[in-house]
């Protein structure tokens, strides 16, 4: 077995917890979500074609969260305090930089620097570990994932060379082959039976992942605050929107953190297989966040419009990223617990069944329905709570 790639692997009985240097990474996640959601509420402020502008703004968003989680995963697998480990931190953190720097041109003279930086952190970091992992079988799992960028990275760059009729068609191959190369733990000839070759630090990698929803609802009052910054503040109307934006804020909080988001790594450490686990909660993020980058997107909106009628395209962002944001909290708790709360379903459903109606109300009316709902869940999870004080994770559901 090679030392020196011994020397890079975390070690039994190192801290599980993560340290500053995976928060100073984060930081520049923040910038990111929020360029996500300004142009995403240009776009519809400027009444430009929906379907096709908040697919490129989904497209981008998959691209940050894909470069998150992977770098996350580096950073739970190898030991962070490594020198070579933390020149791949900052250069992941250069690269995702760059990448909210061009989003507002992604899709213009700006797409070769976002597909460039994205496909350059992937395949610097494979490039060094390969190397450095030679006469360890992690060799075979850094080989794996070099591949599989290598081959997305084609159409990563194909795309931002060509004309823009091909440019989305390409990229979205490009994170379709990056998405499910990942939920499969990036399989190759090679590589080892996914237990053995993805260890996983159940209480890492579920901080990160809170850590992650945090850098989100971080993205969420920096957008709602600034918007009304700019906005008059003699104006009533943005005055209850940022209330309402607070208020929402508060209670994703609270129906994140019930239960599921609390029991996470004792779920991972019971499960019989904890690399489904990690799969999950991954897909279950990645809803959750999109979803509060999409309230984010709304919320703006009210702040800057509270009154008139509602587009459209307004309801879509201001009750679908609630109903994002539950749909992939139900997925999270069945992770966990094998069952969904009834609140969660209901919700979801209500907001679905309400947003037809919406386009004959105000923007803030449209906003206060999504705090009602999330309302009744955080009240219907305290009086679980109550009622099922020591709720843990269901054995049946690692025994399969």
């Amino acid at each position: 077995m090679s030392t020196r790639a011994a020397a890079l692997l975390r070690k039994p009985g190192q801290p599980q917890r993560p340290s500053l240097l995976e928060l100073f990474f984060d930081l520049v996640f923040i910038f990111a979500l929020n360029r996500v959601s300004q142009r995403l509420v240009e776009d519809l402020t400027e009444g430009r074609m929906v379907l096709t502008e908040t697919g490129e703004s989904l497209l981008l968003l998959l691209a940050f969260l894909v470069l998150w989680f992977v770098t996350a995963w580096v950073t739970d697998i190898y030991d962070p305090q490594r020198p070579q480990l933390q020149l791949l931190v900052y250069a992941a953190m250069l690269g995702a930089l760059m990448m909210a720097v061009a989003v507002p041109r992604a899709f213009g003279d700006g797409s070769l620097v976002f597909a460039g930086a994205y496909v350059a952190v992937h395949l610097v970091r494979g490039s060094v570990l390969v190397p450095v992992l030679r006469g360890h079988r992690a060799q075979r799992r850094a080989a794996g994932v070099l591949l599989w960028f290598s081959v997305s990275a084609v159409p990563w760059i194909a795309g931002a060379i060509l004309p823009d009729p091909a440019r989305g068609p390409l990229w979205a191959l490009a994170i379709a082959i990056d998405g499910t190369a990942l939920l499969l733990f990036y399989p190759a000839p090679w590589t080892l039976p996914t237990p053995g070759q993805w260890p996983v630090l159940a209480e890492y990698l579920s901080e990160r992942y809170r850590q992650f929803f945090i850098i989100a609802l971080g993205e969420l009052i920096l957008a709602t605050g600034s918007a009304y910054s700019d906005a008059s503040f003699r104006s009533g109307g943005a005055a209850a929107a940022l209330s309402v934006s607070f208020i929402t804020t508060v209670l994703l909080f609270r129906v994140y953190l019930f239960k599921a988001g609390q029991l996470l790594p004792e779920a991972i450490n019971a499960s019989s297989d904890p690399a489904r686990l990690v799969r999950e909660a991954f897909l279950a993020h990645v809803l959750m966040v999109a979803g509060i980058v999409a309230v984010a997107v709304g919320y703006e909106l009210v702040i800057k419009h509270p009154w008139g009628r509602t587009e459209a395209a307004w309801v879509l962002v201001i009750l679908g990223g609630p109903i994002l944001f539950l749909v992939g909290r139900a997925l999270a708790e069945y992770a966990v617990f094998a069952r969904v709360s009834r609140s969660r379903l209901i919700g979801a459903l209500a907001l679905v069944a309400a947003a037809p109606a919406m386009t004959h109300l105000p923007p803030l009316a449209v906003a206060g329905t999504a705090v009602l709902v999330l309302a009744c869940i955080a009240t219907s999870d305290t009086l679980r709570a109550k009622g099922r004080p020591s709720e843990r994770p269901s054995p049946p559901r690692f025994r399969h």
